[in-house]
């Protein structure tokens, strides 16, 4: 008698496919992330730079589609059921991508957007030069995934030792230096060129990157690593019109579950990626999830959006200047020119960094990196507060510290697409959601405050 496949229960198949990052902590119950694998609707969710929790809308539809391809497991084989959702979810995503009339673009599925930077590794001509930002900025995992075969991997830093922007030119310099150098040795160079960083960020530019390509044709191959998805369907179009590979993932700005990542590939270069399908049925379940995620943002009027965003970035900024407890780490304007003009949501800040300190009366001190994580991790249930302060029950999740220049570690507040949905759903311009982002630095405060307790 046939036995029939038995995926594995929601919350489970959540987690599943993936590496020792999603994996619960059996202690926490929280992936590395800080995320457990169900919703969790009283958190003010202001991390999606790193993560975010499952909503409970989209744990609905993810039960809804398990029990969808449990049923289809019971007259086919889990390949067979696989492979026919992956192709129709290929489909939709190219389609609500609007990318469906480019030839020969290929879309391949991953675990995670540091998998999609081994894949273009593997399959990139060796010896080569791999030229990127520095790890602090993408991933921690990205420097080791690239570092394949005879590859070379050359870091370019994008701040400098006290966490101000590099200049982009000073950037683009140092990349064409690299490049010419490589290319006169005979060697082959990819460039990863980072639309946004962790800490929203685009370097090098755009038009460095196109200027190079045109150069060296043969010799020069650009990964556009969006993987936190800040980048309208335009711009992400304009990219791969270049002939750029671009990389992106549904768990920063999308909000779907960690390990939901895409490689779109121009036909140039599609035939040497193609790989195999194996069977995931946790990277499909993110996968999908995303895609339901990018559909509700896609459905936003653009002049409310853009007005929303207008006005939380006034707010935030204003809040981040006048607090003590805070200094703004400088995020320059996102200027993608020539590529495109910058006349849609994704040239509006949506990743806002900051520096901790505390206030004291001979001035104000710089909280240690390790002082900073504690308070991040206090954040998601706040237990040292001075007690009767109504703010001291709110639960607030923010990016991981990142590690900026040598001005120590800088927690990032940021905007997701559905923080964004449900702020023009509520009609109220964005009012609530400001509400919501004060009251968690206004938590942030409050724990900086708690002084020795800090440890």
């Amino acid at each position: 008698m046939k036995t029939k496949f038995q995926l594995p229960a929601t919350r489970q198949l959540l987690v599943a496919g993936g590496d020792d990052r999603i994996a619960l902590d059996p202690l926490s119950g929280l992936n590395k992330y800080g995320c457990p694998p169900f919703p969790d609707p009283q958190l003010l969710a202001f991390g999606s730079s790193t993560a975010s929790v499952i909503s409970t809308e989209s744990y609905a539809t993810a039960d809804r589609l398990r029990e969808k391809w449990q049923a289809a497991l019971a007259n086919e084989s889990p390949d067979t059921v696989y492979a026919m959702e992956m192709q129709a979810l290929r489909l939709e995503w190219l389609e609500l991508c609007e990318l469906s009339d480019i030839p020969g673009l290929e879309l391949i599925f991953s675990p995670s957007g540091t998998d999609t930077h081994g894949t273009v590794a593997q399959y990139t001509a060796s010896p080569a030069l791999i030229i990127m930002v520095e790890a602090n900025e993408t991933g921690s995992g990205v420097t080791s995934a690239l570092n394949q075969g005879n590859n070379k991997v050359v870091q370019v830093s994008i701040r400098q030792d006290d966490g101000t922007p590099r200049l982009l030119t000073d950037i683009d310099a140092e990349v064409e230096m690299l490049v010419s150098n490589a290319v006169a040795l005979g060697q082959r160079v990819l460039l990863i060129l980072i639309d946004q960083s962790k800490t929203g960020l685009i370097a090098p530019s755009p038009a460095g990157a196109m200027a190079l390509h045109r150069r060296y044709p043969d010799k020069f191959e650009v990964l556009v690593d969006a993987c936190q998805f800040r980048i309208g369907l335009a711009t992400l179009r304009a990219y791969l019109e270049q002939g750029f590979m671009v990389a992106l993932t549904g768990s920063k700005f999308l909000t779907a579950p960690s390990f939901s990542a895409l490689l779109l590939l121009p036909a140039t270069v599609a035939k040497r990626l193609k790989k195999p399908p194996l069977a995931n049925f946790g990277l499909l379940l993110r996968c999908a999830l995303a895609l339901e995620e990018l559909r509700s943002f896609r459905s936003l009027p653009k002049a409310k959006l853009i007005d929303i965003l207008l006005a939380f970035t006034e707010a935030i900024d204003q809040r981040l200047r006048s607090d003590p407890h805070f200094a703004a780490l400088p995020v320059p304007p996102l200027d993608r020119n020539p590529l495109i003009a910058a006349n849609d949501w994704d040239h509006l800040q949506t990743i806002f960094p900051f520096l901790l300190y505390e206030p004291r009366s001979t001035g104000r001190r710089l909280l240690t990196r390790e002082q900073t994580l504690t308070i991040y991790q206090q954040l998601q249930s706040p237990r040292y507060t001075p007690e009767n302060n109504t703010v001291a029950s709110i639960r607030c999740q923010l990016g991981q510290p990142v590690a900026c220049g040598t001005r120590n570690s800088v927690l990032r507040l940021c905007l997701s697409s559905r923080l964004l949905v449900e702020a023009v759903t509520h009609g109220d311009r964005g009012l609530l959601l400001i509400k919501n982002a004060l009251q968690a630095l206004d938590t942030t405060a409050l724990l900086i405050q708690s002084g020795a307790r800090i440890t």
